[in-house]
């Protein structure tokens, strides 16, 4: 009956811990509520991306598409005048 006990204890213990420690990394991992989701994403996004390249586009130059072309991706862009142009960026090494 002492052991029974004594398990009982342990066990409710451990729940009560677990439950603890789980709300605890929920907490820690959520987004603090002075940071937007969109500012998040895109901080993460640019520190993980492998390009380095910055397009400087003329006035009144519009990018129609970006496609992953293997490791490299194409920007297709419409300049002024009605010239289209794509542009090619390769990963930085």
């Amino acid at each position: 009956m002492r052991a029974l006990r004594l398990l009982v204890i342990v066990l409710g213990v451990l729940l009560v811990g677990g439950t603890l420690g789980l709300v605890v990394a929920i907490i820690v991992r959520a987004p603090h509520p002075s940071e937007s989701r969109s500012e998040t994403r895109t901080g993460a996004a640019s520190k993980a991306a492998p390009f380095t390249a910055i397009l400087d586009l003329p006035a009144g130059a519009v990018i129609e598409a970006v496609q992953p072309v293997g490791e490299r991706l194409a920007v297709r862009l419409v300049l002024p005048g009605a010239r289209i142009g794509t542009i090619e960026l390769r990963p930085a090494r």
